[in-house]
């Protein structure tokens, strides 16, 4: 393929000559070739539309990156998609149908002729054809192994370092290949306990899948290793015209005079690697039962055990009769309910728990953080400690980082052709991926035997298109989050017969005193260009019994147990390849009941949404348990064969899962809307902070009204969509009962009166966090927004804690944090992510100030907590704590970091795509919004 970089500059041209013009090789040229026309039938006629930034092109050569560090010059491709995607901040509010390409891609299926920018033909049975525009591979093979080899193969083109970072994170190797820095470890040390292996246990997984998933599977294996030999064959041709991703020489892989070193060769395990850190950070539920159970001790200590019992479960809000629900039309879906009389709980005894170590016989700078820079070539010195943060930030991604859970992503807004303009279906919908330079999704469209889809796939995983449209219909999910993950507590034993402690390494299964498996994962460094600290090394370990991977010690009753963590997608990391390879096979997908009986076979937690032009439709996957009666799922359980799951076989981790039926599923409702809310009536909970106030309610009351009215457009519907991505949750759905307890009697302070004008002033425009105008870089209600940035926690702990004490409140407080608004990097998403309002004590907020105005409540908190249910009380501490947020100034509300300057409140918000590589972006004006993002309407089906 051509050159995909800008011209730089002589002066840096000049500085890479002194390391030999070998770094100065691009890709080679494409062939001449035209593109055949596609033979798939497209029924979108124009009006599929998608967006994915910063932009396709994710590998950059060496001194591709030296330009862009020098010079801010980008590789071609690199980041000509986030203009258009920050555009729509400004633009959605005079959107129209016929402007919806200036802020995203056309995705109809093919390239026209004169818009081809060039054309690859990596093998005779396959092309892959870019575009002009955004330089999306359009890949179309003539058989299925040339179509696969050329998705590998483009990959490869757009995402190899990224594959490799991967690949080297699921196995727990981060540290070893790209450096020692502590954010390194801290990734590492967060993802490989989760999902910890041998290559044997790799290797098995990618056997039972082509063994018992009959000719779908075997199908699925073939397609996978075609995939895997495309990146290979990538690799190669990369490695020997010198022209591979130059971080492979910053990190000491590759001599860059000599060209001396490799990049390893993948295989079918590093599929499943990838896989375990894509399903697993975004299509896991459940766990966090040993937090849960020590905030309910914590109750039950404060106030006993029937009313703490009581008092918990009211903030647990399993099944909120208040919440936002996805299929809400009343149908029930019964799931990990509170047992009328529960069974086989663990509870730990009061002080006991301890969490199990990770990391041993750490040496050198595993102990100190000590850096060692390396001596450099000039060229190179601009380079030099890129990584010493990190390779990943620490927290950039989803469940990691300091405090991190894991948190839900994505959101969809779907319309039924009854409510639309034009009588079909409309669909605005996308995955919230966190923002990553590249992202770690790609856009591509494959077309080939048995395969016919355009839309994003996660790379390293994209043998098919994960999320995206067909020809006749398109489909896309949000992180579910149901229960499919229990904590286990298995009694500890010694073999000899001699009294067990906390640390004995053998428990009973089945009367028998068995050994746990020790798994380890040594890694070592040294000082590279890119990342300076010093030499050192460390050990991990973790214990695997039949019932999970040991988390904490504990003592239940006096008797020492190890709570385990058991995920019902543990061994089946990849097993969803069979769905996924469903959703793109047009054959199969032909409406609305199909496209169920696909998502059904993907086996991580997942809302999935579909829309064609006569329907729309929702299936909630994922692998969930049949749990034994009475066994409560969001505690810890006695590990005794009365408790296990049904059908449970610890060999194969393998169970007996709930049918398809008893999932929630809909098709044909008015409307549907997710953002990672709950998805049915009684379909429980896997986390607290699923009440009376949800971001879900952001869409659901712009959407419900959209419906209401009629004639919705894609454009409106986008509208609808950017609007709940700009707006605070505070501000929209708590402020209006704040400002109603501090008006039940007249503010007699000036200034303190000022200030909840200036609040019901933002309140009245729209509680939204945007800029007077594009790049003014100031919020129009700035001060508002401060005072309610610094607000917020003051008043949630003045309103709770007196009442709850501080033991409980630090309890719950462990389970839920208070506060995720953009501004608050402390939250799970971290800083510049852009997702917010998932997580914090809103509804519970919003339950309590109702109570407290003798408003009618349903399922209400156990106790009223703001001024102990006293009005005039509660009054008197939101407004102290309002005078106090008043008085903070913008520097200490924002406090700066690495992107911004103290009280740089626009930046502190902004959205930072995190450089994976050496390519960093510009901060654009933040959204609360999917990263891929596809606006479809189809106007006729086959």
């Amino acid at each position: 393929m051509p050159p995909r970089t800008r011209t730089l500059r002589a002066a840096t041209v000049a500085a890479v000559l002194a390391l030999g013009t070998s770094l100065l090789a691009t890709a080679p040229g494409a062939g001449a070739a035209e593109p055949k026309p596609l033979a798939a039938t497209d029924h979108c006629a124009s009006q599929c539309a998608d967006i994915l930034p910063p932009g396709e092109n994710g590998n950059a050569t060496l001194v591709e990156i030296l330009g862009n560090k020098a010079f801010g010059t980008h590789p071609a491709h690199s980041d000509d998609q986030l203009d258009r995607y920050n555009g729509l901040v400004a633009g959605h509010t005079g959107l129209t149908d016929q402007k919806l390409t200036d802020f995203f891609n056309d995705a109809s299926f093919g390239v026209a002729a004169d818009q081809v920018e060039s054309v690859t033909k990596p093998r005779e049975d396959v092309t892959i054809t870019r575009d002009k525009k955004s330089g999306v591979p359009h890949i179309k093979g003539t058989t299925r192994y040339g179509t696969e080899f050329g998705a590998g193969f483009a990959a490869g083109q757009d995402r190899l370092w990224l594959m490799d970072l991967f690949r080297h994170i699921g196995r727990g190797q981060l540290t070893s290949f790209a450096g020692g820095a502590l954010a390194n470890q801290g990734l590492e040390q967060q993802f490989w306990p989760q999902a910890p292996y041998t290559e044997a246990d790799l290797q098995a997984q990618v056997e039972r899948i082509r063994t018992t998933e009959g000719a779908r599977g075997e199908q699925a294996m073939a397609d996978a290793q075609a995939y895997v030999d495309g990146i290979n064959a990538y690799r190669e041709k990369s490695k020997k015209g010198r022209y591979f991703p130059g971080e492979y020489v910053l990190t000491g892989k590759i001599d860059s005079i000599t060209n001396i070193g490799e990049i390893q060769p993948f295989g079918l395990t590093d599929l499943i690697s990838i896989a375990s850190v894509v399903g697993g950070q975004f299509g896991g539920g459940g766990g966090g039962e040993v937090q849960a159970a020590l905030s309910l001790l914590a109750a039950q200590q404060k106030y006993g055990v029937e009313e703490g019992t009581r008092v918990w479960e009211s903030f647990r809000q399993r099944n909120d009769p208040e919440a936002v629900l996805t299929v809400h039309d009343g149908t029930s879906f019964p799931y990990a309910g509170k047992p009328d009389q529960a069974r086989g709980t663990a509870l730990p005894d009061a002080g006991s728990v301890t969490p199990e170590p990770l990391i041993y016989d750490r040496t050198g700078s595993a102990s100190t953080n000590k850096k060692a820079p390396v001596d450099a070539p000039a060229a190179l010195e601009p380079l030099q400690g890129m990584y010493d943060d990190g390779v990943i930030p620490e927290g950039s991604l989803p469940g990691s980082g300091d405090g991190a859970q894991k948190r839900g992503m994505s959101n969809a807004l779907l319309v039924s052709g009854k409510a639309t303009a034009s009588g079909n279906p409309i669909a605005v919908m996308g995955p919230q991926t966190g923002y990553f330079a590249p992202q770690l999704m790609m856009l591509q469209e494959l077309q080939g035997p048995g395969i016919s889809a355009r839309g994003v796939s996660f790379a390293g995983v994209g043998m098919y298109i994960q999320m995206g449209r067909g020809q006749d219909y398109a489909w896309s999910a949000t992180s579910a989050a149901q229960d499919i993950t229990d904590t286990y507590a298995v009694e500890l034993c010694e073999p000899d017969g001699s009294a067990p402690t906390k640390d004995s390494t053998h428990y009973r299964v089945d009367g028998a005193c068995t050994a746990m498996e020790k798994l380890e994962r040594t890694n070592s460094w040294k000082p590279t260009v890119a990342d300076s600290t010093a030499k050192g090394s460390y050990r991990m370990q973790v214990w695997r019994t039949d019932y999970g991977i040991v988390t904490h010690r504990a003592t239940v009753g006096g008797k020492p147990v190890a709570y385990t963590s058991l995920r019902t997608t543990y061994r089946h990391e990849a097993d969803s390849i069979i769905g996924f390879q469903l959703l793109n096979d047009p054959a199969y997908v032909t409406d609305a009941a199909s496209f169920q009986q696909a998502a059904s076979h993907i086996d991580y937690a997942f809302n999935w949404f579909y829309a064609d032009s006569r329907t729309t439709a929702y299936y909630n996957s994922g692998m969930n348990p049949v749990r034994a009666a009475g066994v409560d799922a969001a505690l810890p359980v006695k590990a005794e064969k009365a408790y296990e799951w049904k059908g449970y076989d610890p060999a194969a981790n393998t169970t007996d899962y709930t049918p398809f039926a008893e999932h929630p599923h809909s098709s044909g409702q008015g409307y549907y809307i997710s953002w990672n809310n709950r998805q049915a009536k009684d379909y429980s909970t896997a986390a607290f902070g699923f009440g009376a106030v949800h971001r879900g309610d952001l869409l659901d009351d712009r959407v419900s009204a959209l419906v209401e009215e009629g004639g919705v457009t894609r454009a409106s519907l986008t509208r609808a969509m950017e609007e709940a991505a700009l707006t605070d949750l505070r501000g929209e759905q708590l402020l209006p009962e704040l400002l109603k307890v501090l008006r039940s009697q007249p503010v007699t302070d000036p200034a303190l009166n000022a200030v909840v004008q200036q609040l019901d002033s933002w309140r009245a425009g729209g509680a939204q966090r945007k800029e007077t105008s594009p790049g003014s870089h100031t919020y129009t209600h700035a001060d508002a927004v401060r005072i309610m940035d610094a607000w917020w926690p003051k008043l949630v702990e003045a309103e709770f804690r007196p009442g709850l004490g501080d033991g409980l409140w630090t309890a719950l407080t462990a389970s839920l944090a208070t506060d995720e608004s953009p501004a608050a990097s402390h939250g799970p998403s971290g800083a510049h992510s852009g997702s917010a309002f998932q997580y914090g004590w809103w509804g519970f907020a919003d339950k309590d100030l109702r109570q407290v105005l003798g408003q009618p409540v349903k399922g209400p908190l156990a106790r009223t907590y703001c001024g102990g249910g006293d009005l005039s009380a509660c009054r008197s501490a939101l407004l102290s704590t309002l005078k106090e947020a008043a008085a903070v100034p913008a520097a200490e509300v924002y406090p700066g970091d690495d992107s911004c300057k103290a009280g740089e409140q626009w930046c502190t918000d902004a959205i930072v795509h995190r450089p994976l590589g050496g390519i960093s972006q510009k901060s654009i004006h933040w959204q609360n919004r999917p990263t891929y993002q596809q606006v479809v309407e189809f106007p006729s089906h086959r």
